[in-house]
C-alpha cells in the first residue's frame, strides 16, 4: 500500500477530505492517505513541501506561487475552491483601532513571513491606497493562539484571517472585526511535489478523482451545515453564509487568472518576476 502525506489547514473547507478517509475511500485504491494538519497555514505547508514532509498541499493559491518562484520544487495540479477566501481584519476587542484607516502604520500580525496572512496585509495595504514601504510593519506570531496572545498582549495591532475560522472568537468578544479583504483570486488550489508527481502519477489521480467526486456533492450533503457547526464550533448561520459564497473546483486553475496573481504580486515586489504559466503548474 503506498503511503501518501497530505497537508492542508484545520479548517472547514477541508472536511472533504476528513469525509473521504472516514469513509476509506483511499484504501480502496490500496493507498494509504495520511491527513497532516497545518495550523500555521501557507509558509508551514511551503516548507513541509520542500522537506518532503508531505507530497501534496491543500493551500492558498497566491502563497503556493510565490513559494514557486522561489523554488519550491512543487507545482499545482488543480483549483480546490474557486471562489475567493474572505479574509477578516481583526483587532482585540479593546483596541483603540475601530477601522482600516486607523491601523495604517500599526503592526500586523503573520503567521510568519511568506503565510497568506503576510501576503493579504499588503494586498489590503494596496487596496487603501497606504506606502507598502511606511505603512507595513509585522510581527510573527506562529499561528491563530499566537495571534490571540499578539493582539490581546499589545506585541501586534492587528490580524488578517479567514473571517468565518475567527468569528467565534469575534462571538466571544476576543477579537473585533473591523473589515473584510476578499482575495482577487480563487482561494485555494491542490499543489503536489515534482518527484512524487512523477513517481506517483496514478496514485495522485486516484486520489484526485475521490476528492473532486466528494466535493462535486458537499454542499448538498444532508445536514452538511449542522455538521460543519458542530465540528468547528460556528454558529449555524455563519456556516450557512459561508457555504452560499463557496464553490469548489475540478479543474485546473486557468493561465490568465495565474498570470493575474502573478501581476498583483510583482507590482506590490512580492515575487521578483513573472514566469511562465507551464513553470507553476503539472497538466496531468
Amino acid at each position: 500500500m503506498k503511503t501518501v502525506n497530505v497537508g492542508g489547514v484545520p479548517e472547514h473547507f477541508n472536511l472533504p477530505w476528513h469525509i473521504t478517509l472516514n469513509k476509506e475511500e483511499y484504501k480502496k485504491q490500496n493507498i494509504n492517505l495520511r491527513w497532516h494538519d497545518y495550523a500555521d497555514g501557507t509558509g508551514a505547508m511551503c516548507q513541509a513541501l520542500r522537506s518532503g514532509d508531505i507530497d501534496i498541499a491543500i493551500i492558498l493559491t497566491e502563497g503556493i506561487i510565490k513559494d514557486i518562484i522561489a523554488g519550491n520544487p512543487s507545482a499545482i495540479i488543480q483549483t480546490y475552491v474557486k471562489t475567493p477566501l474572505v479574509w477578516g481584519v481583526h483587532v482585540a476587542e479593546k483596541s483603540k483601532y475601530k477601522n482600516i484607516e486607523d491601523i495604517r502604520g500599526a503592526k500586523a500580525a503573520i503567521s510568519r513571513y511568506g503565510s497568506g496572512s503576510h501576503l493579504m496585509a499588503y494586498i489590503n495595504a494596496e487596496r487603501h491606497k497606504w506606502n507598502l514601504n511606511k505603512d507595513l510593519d509585522f510581527e510573527v506570531i506562529k499561528d491563530l493562539n499566537g495571534a490571540i496572545k499578539g493582539l490581546t498582549e499589545g506585541e501586534a495591532d492587528y490580524f488578517l484571517w479567514e473571517k468565518f475560522t475567527t468569528k467565534p472568537l469575534v462571538d466571544d468578544g476576543v477579537f473585533r472585526r473591523i473589515a473584510d479583504c476578499p482575495t482577487p483570486w480563487p482561494c485555494f488550489v491542490i499543489a503536489a511535489r515534482k518527484d512524487f508527481l512523477i513517481s506517483s502519477k496514478k496514485e495522485l489521480q486516484a486520489i484526485l478523482s475521490i476528492i473532486n467526486k466528494t466535493t462535486a456533492q458537499f454542499k448538498n450533503t444532508p445536514d452538511i451545515d449542522q455538521v460543519i457547526s458542530a465540528k468547528y464550533g460556528q454558529q449555524l448561520s455563519d456556516v450557512q453564509d459561508w457555504l452560499t459564497i463557496t464553490e469548489w473546483s475540478q479543474k485546473l486553475i486557468k493561465e490568465d487568472v495565474v498570470m493575474h496573481i502573478q501581476k498583483e504580486l510583482f507590482a506590490l515586489k512580492i515575487i521578483p518576476e513573472i514566469v511562465s504559466y507551464e513553470s507553476l503548474i503539472y497538466k496531468l
